[in-house]
């Protein structure tokens, strides 16, 4: 898998991803790229010098910033690793999952909310929906380097799982009760659903309940990663209560 940019390398670099080689084109010289140069030398990572054009080649966006990472492709975790880490941090677990996300610049924005408000790790399905590619990582902006995301067969199945375990289940939807009157505190789970179908029937009458965002204009829906970012800090309110 192909990362680009200078800030997404030195994510990588810092969050001991596995690199397999570093390109940089020539003539690439500033303090982060110094930076980067660095820390792939402490970690033995091959470090190729290309000319312009053979570097722009290898380059997905035609952005990269002078720098390329070549990582191994992305090691998803299982949904027991994100219940294990929220208990390593003494914490309830907060876990979203996506219901058919396709837009790899979707995932990539949730991911980041993810990581900014502490959810302890990302569902998300194998069949139907995008899965973590280079757009991904680069929307992302680092985050993926720290969110654990699961990808699982059957997205109903994990929910009747996660509820035997004691997990309250939330879709976010138009036709919920009020967030703001919802208490989202102890361990929870948050269904987003896609871009153009929402949370499919089945997985809704699957949740404990249904929690809507309060609307006051003329447009009664929000992107995926701005609608998850409005009901995970209510959360993270709630809890820290603040």
């Amino acid at each position: 898998m192909i990362i680009e940019g200078k800030n997404s390398v030195l994510e990588a670099l810092e969050s001991n991803t596995s690199i397999n080689k570093i390109i940089l084109q020539n003539g690439t010289q500033d303090v982060v790229a110094q930076n980067i140069i660095n820390l792939a030398k402490s970690r033995k990572i091959n470090i190729i010098f290309l000319d312009k054009q053979s570097f722009l080649n290898l380059s997905p966006s035609k952005r990269p910033q002078g720098v390329i990472a070549d990582i191994v492709d992305f090691d998803y975790s299982s949904v027991q690793d994100i219940l294990s880490y929220a208990t390593s941090k003494g914490e309830e677990p907060i876990i979203v999952i996506l219901d058919g996300i396709e837009d790899p610049h979707n995932l990539g924005s949730v991911v980041r909310v993810c990581e900014c408000a502490g959810v302890h790790g990302v569902i998300i399905p194998k069949n139907r929906a995008v899965e973590v590619n280079e757009t991904v990582v680069r929307i992302s902006a680092g985050a993926l380097h720290y969110v654990k995301v699961a990808r699982v067969t059957n997205i109903n199945d994990t929910i009747k799982e996660l509820k035997e375990k004691g997990i309250w289940v939330y879709s976010a939807e138009a036709d919920g009760q009020n967030i703001y009157n919802t208490n989202l505190k102890g361990a929870i789970a948050l269904i987003i659903g896609g871009e153009n179908t929402g949370v499919k029937r089945l997985t809704k009458e699957l949740s404990d309940a249904v929690i809507s965002i309060p609307m006051y204009g003329k447009i009664n829906s929000l992107n995926a990663s701005v609608a998850c970012g409005i009901v995970l800090y209510e959360a993270v309110r709630q809890r820290k209560g603040k």
